[in-house]
């Protein structure tokens, strides 16, 4: 067989088609346009669409900690920490000027002296026990001979010089003592 009889050939299975078309009364037009895809070329087609957009998508990888700072933010977590430290010693601070004595010595009638050294004892035995303010009453020096009180400014001086102690004031009110005693906060 050549290649002349296999064309006759198939001209006439095409003829044939063409025949039965007609005895059936179908006529099977393809609404296809010229060189259209085939839904098999069209799934491929999109099949290669998104392969190429998930290799773009991939190229363009992100560094993870940006990507995390993104999605969460920053926080400044020690600076927050300062803040809230901050309010609590100035609540604290605030909390310990506007509360009581816990305790109270009495250096009336006293020497410099001994006054000094039963104060030492007083603040070491208030720092033990854990009190936070106490009270020292020291006099206005009413009954001093001289110039300025003498268990007044001991008293200063001590609060200066001794570690334990902190902040110190005189009470507001007369009936807590007014000038003649000395609260203070201890560490």
């Amino acid at each position: 067989m050549d290649m002349n009889d296999i064309l006759n050939q198939w001209d006439s299975m095409q003829k044939e088609k063409i025949r039965k078309q007609k005895e059936s009364g179908k006529n099977q037009v393809s609404h296809k346009k010229a060189n259209a895809p085939t839904l098999q070329e069209k799934a491929l087609a999109e099949e290669k669409d998104f392969e190429k957009k998930l290799a773009q998508e991939n190229s363009k990888q992100i560094n993870p900690m940006e990507m995390w700072l993104r999605r969460y933010g920053t926080i400044d977590k020690d600076k927050i920490a300062e803040e809230i430290e901050e309010r609590s010693k100035i609540a604290d601070r605030n909390y310990l000027l506007s509360m009581k004595p816990e305790a109270r010595i009495d250096l009336h009638g006293l020497r410099k002296d001994e006054a000094e050294e039963r104060l030492n004892l007083f603040i070491g035995d208030c720092k033990r026990r854990g009190l936070k303010k106490v009270l020292i009453i020291h006099g206005k020096g009413i009954h001093t001979t001289g110039s300025d009180p003498v268990l007044g400014e001991m008293v200063r001086r001590f609060i200066e010089r001794d570690s334990r102690l902190g902040t110190s004031g005189h009470p507001k009110t007369k009936a807590e003592g007014g000038t003649g005693a000395t609260w203070v906060l201890i560490k």
